[in-house]
């Protein structure tokens, strides 16, 4: 990794390129510290702040969203408008059309992608700005706010959309996934320092210090290393191509394979199941209802704290124990859309078809049906493997916060997330570098 960071700066045209991709990103990180105009945006963060429910969220965009800055919405509609177009590429016959309509197909999805996220963002902006209204957290009446706020928000959505898909053409790929990245990076020095304060400066002794500092870095690192491994992973199935003559010459006979990755669905069905588990919460909030407990308590408040990660896992009792159901149905979430996400993304059937329009087989498993079958089978079991690992990751951080009451933001999810990015860059580098390489040979 090392090497191919320092081969990277030491030729020109990859440098300028990471010049251009850190330059963007110190503009995201500006756009997340502006304010946006009217709203009383100490009070909105003193507001969410106090509600760790929104944690998520706020990581997802780099703590803009608390801060109610022009970037609050940040890449949220994009990323949302993405998932929305790849699941309605199954659902509509024309948009499939368009995907495997090679590059003139892509463009137009893009593009469809672009103008449902501006949509996005001005229904999601519309319903903050009316929601912090009704709390009064305007500066000045009238509707002239707003309209601004919205307006900002909306600008602020697009412009980032805009400069992802600039780092993508202009720099070194991933835009979007490397602005996702720098805002969920921005947050850990923060949450390092509340570790540090909580858990080894509050330590008593040095003894304790030494212990407890051990345990977290040894936690990180396993977890850094088990991703790498979950990233990487990958079932390799043997495919044979047949031998054929054309004209006087004899092609095929090579071999090849089908590469299922462990966690073929990647960090989507955590985004979806975190997301359907929150939405209840953000409407609710807005709505000025918070998860609440006891015996005055109404069955929406205690529904709402089962929904709450940062209410899980907490052993001080079983009254607030019992609000850990809330996990086992994140878990029964995360696996669900495990198997949803893969078998939207991933059809064996066009991959059986696909091997015997070629001449291709899988040694020992005839074409056909029985070949589609045999991957069927192989992708479920892989999928299992893939979504007990990532729940094993998401949740060892909120047994840890819920136990010990580590007060941090970062969660599995954001780990997921780190890794995946950086192994997906350092690849398209690598992959750059090579051209380039290849490039001054043949010249």
């Amino acid at each position: 990794m090392l090497d191919t960071i320092k081969r990277a700066f030491q030729t020109k045209e990859i440098r300028n390129k990471l010049l251009f991709v850190l330059l963007g990103l110190v503009i995201v990180r500006i756009g997340c510290n502006i304010p946006v105009p009217g709203v009383n945006s100490n009070a909105i963060q003193d507001l969410l702040s106090s509600n760790k429910a929104l944690n998520f969220l706020d990581v997802m965009t780099g703590g803009s969203f608390t801060r109610m800055s022009i970037f609050a919405l940040n890449i949220t509609p994009y990323i949302t408008s993405s998932i929305i177009i790849q699941l309605l590429t199954i659902a509509i016959p024309k948009f499939e059309e368009m995907q495997k309509d090679g590059e003139d197909g892509r463009k137009k999805l893009n593009e469809y992608t672009r103008y449902l996220s501006i949509v996005l963002a001005i229904i999601e902006g519309v319903a903050l700005v009316i929601g912090f209204r009704n709390q009064n957290l305007f500066t000045s009446e009238g509707y002239t706010p707003v309209i601004i706020a919205v307006v900002a928000m909306t600008a602020g959505a697009a412009f980032l959309m805009w400069l992802g898909e600039q780092i993508t053409e202009k720099g070194i790929g991933n835009g979007i996934s490397i602005i996702l990245l720098i805002n969920i990076v921005a947050r850990i020095p923060s949450d390092l320092i509340t570790l540090y304060n909580q858990f080894i400066k509050g330590a008593g002794n040095i003894t304790n210090a030494i212990v407890a500092a051990v345990i977290i870095v040894g936690i990180i690192v396993a977890m850094f290393v088990f991703i790498v491994w979950l990233q990487d992973g990958e079932r390799r199935i043997p495919v044979q191509y047949a031998k054929k003559m054309q004209g006087r010459k004899l092609f095929g006979g090579q071999s090849s394979h089908i590469p299922l990755k462990v966690n073929t669905a990647g960090v989507i069905p955590v985004i979806f199941a975190s997301s359907m588990l929150q939405l209840p919460i953000i409407i609710a909030s807005f709505a000025g209802v918070q998860p609440k407990s006891g015996d005055g308590a109404t069955l929406l408040e205690k529904f709402l704290k089962v929904c709450d990660q940062s209410k899980w896992c907490n052993v001080t009792s079983f009254a607030e124990f019992k609000y850990t159901l809330g996990l086992l149905v994140y878990i029964a979430l995360v696996i669900f859309f495990a198997y949803f996400y893969t078998s939207v993304t991933f059809n064996p059937l066009e991959i059986s078809n696909n091997m015997k329009k070629q001449g291709g087989f899988i040694p020992g498993i005839r074409p056909g049906k029985p070949t589609t079958d045999y991957l069927t089978t192989i992708l479920n079991s892989i999928i299992f493997i893939g979504a007990v690992a990532m729940v094993i990751v998401c949740v060892l951080p909120i047994i840890f916060s819920g136990a010990f009451g580590a007060n941090v933001s970062f969660t599995g999810t954001s780990l997921i997330i780190i890794v995946g990015v950086i192994i997906e860059t350092l690849k398209q580098i690598e992959s750059q570098l090579l051209v380039r390489n290849y490039q001054g040979f043949l010249h």
